[in-house]
């Protein structure tokens, strides 16, 4: 293996900062890969369901192996930014050529409606995290009631739903989505999970509603539902009572109740389906009504930190505009606003570039991809001399400014632990979840 030229510095271990490391290393980069949460995987590990063990084993095998790379050191359990002991800034002042951001959407994105404040709201990022044991979210309290609406149309609404139905087993579960069933997102195969505690009545009550409305704007009905009906052959066998409606064609306007009661409902607007150029757009009717509910999750997408050292723009961090880098015909290089300048040696990549998009496959396709821009970048620059001796000096800097640093080692006995205590349970796969156990568990 040639020595490393270069000294570059990746912000984020999820997918796209994993698949990102292990492309620079590739391309002669020596990588320090920096991790808020002790364990790699971001929404790999935290994010998928967490009854998918196969899916995410396979992905933990593949992170495994990236981080086994020498060129690519990880240190876990560090903040950069938003309130961390290092910024953006020092990475760049240090000696790092040039620094990834890949923090993902760490944000969460709300509507603004009065009331959301109200005991029983929750985004639905929180409640994923609460049951992937993320902490500090695994030891937080969630007042799930009997009545939930959960607003969204997406797999990320299904996963909750999931999670009401099978595992808290709710009485009643009320998809709130603000287009018609032809523009729903969600996939059938996440449908199967709860297609048994659809209520066929419901459903057909909703349809003979909104079918007007969808003739009117072009859509078909029976199509749109036979994506209902086709899930219900696979469905998983019920394990509740729960039973599962939607409304369509609803934004909401109000969350119900007071800081005594909490959630007593969710106001909403009915829309109607407008076609235009080519398009079909919800648009409001004025009519409002009320659904009674004692919990409101939004599962409405997720937005970037907006303390982060990187400027915001709608709900991701700016790029720009003319890249000198592009890969794919799109820019992976930051932005500044302030100075109208592209921020100098920063590029992004996940969902820190574009939020709330794709899944893991789309995370790996695009770190590849701002590393192959990273990459064209160090080519235009002299190899680093001194590399070994900055990275240690920075190392010693992370050991004297964070107590319990978490490097490739502590990850190694932090696995050995908790598989053995699956095996000692007879469980698919044991997760600690509190940082403290975690802590104990590597030998702090």
């Amino acid at each position: 293996m040639e020595d490393p030229k270069y000294l570059v510095a990746v912000i984020g271990a999820g997918p796209a900062g994993l698949y990102a490391a292990r492309k620079l290393a590739e391309g002669g980069a020596r990588v320090v890969l920096f991790n808020r949460d002790i364990k790699p995987g971001g929404l790999a590990e935290y994010g998928i369901f967490w009854d998918k063990f196969k899916m995410r084993l396979g992905l933990r095998n593949q992170f495994t192996h990236i981080l086994a790379e020498p060129l690519i050191d990880y240190y876990g359990n560090v903040t950069v930014c938003c309130g961390g002991n290092i910024v953006l800034e020092d990475l760049l002042e240090s000696g790092f050529q040039a620094v990834l951001v890949t923090t993902g959407a760490q944000g969460t994105k709300w509507l603004r409606l009065p009331g959301e404040n109200l005991p029983g709201v929750y985004h639905a990022k929180n409640i994923v995290f609460h049951y992937n044991q993320l902490p500090p979210f695994s030891d937080k309290k969630y007042l799930l009631g009997k009545r939930v609406v959960v607003v969204g149309a997406g797999n990320v609404m299904m996963d909750i739903a999931h999670y009401l139905i099978r595992d808290c087993k709710v009485d009643e579960v009320a998809a709130v989505v603000r287009r018609g069933p032809a523009e729903v997102k969600f996939t059938r195969k996440e449908m199967e999970g709860v297609a048994a505690n659809l209520d066929p009545a419901l459903l057909d009550a909703e349809f003979a509603r909104v079918t007007p409305i969808m003739q009117a704007a072009g859509q078909d009905p029976v199509a749109a539902k036979s994506a209902f009906n086709e899930a219900r052959p696979k469905a998983l066998d019920p394990v509740s009572q729960t039973h599962f409606r939607f409304e369509f064609l609803a934004t909401p306007v109000r969350v119900m109740g007071d800081w005594m009661s909490g959630v007593t409902g969710l106001k909403v607007e009915d829309n109607t389906l407008v076609a235009a150029d080519g398009n079909v757009k919800a648009r409001g009717t004025g009519n409002t009504r009320q659904i009674e509910a004692d919990t409101v999750i939004f599962a409405i997408g997720d937005t970037v930190d907006r303390d982060f050292c990187v400027p915001v723009f709608n709900d991701s961090y700016m790029t720009v505009k003319e890249p000198r880098f592009p890969v794919d015909g799109l820019s992976y290089e930051a932005f500044n606003p302030d100075i109208n300048q592209p921020m100098e040696r920063v590029f992004l990549a996940g969902w820190a570039r574009q939020a709330s998009t794709g899944l893991v496959g789309y995370a790996r396709r695009d770190g590849e991809n701002a590393a192959e821009a990273m990459l064209a970048y160090l080519q235009a620059q002299s190899p680093m001399r001194d590399l070994d001796n900055v990275v240690e000096k920075f190392e010693q800097r992370l050991e004297e400014t964070h107590l319990r640093l978490v490097d490739k080692n502590h990850l190694a006995k932090l696995e050995k632990v908790e598989n053995a205590e699956a095996l000692k349970l007879g469980m698919e796969e044991f997760k600690f979840s509190t940082n403290d156990e975690m802590f104990a568990a590597m030998g702090y």
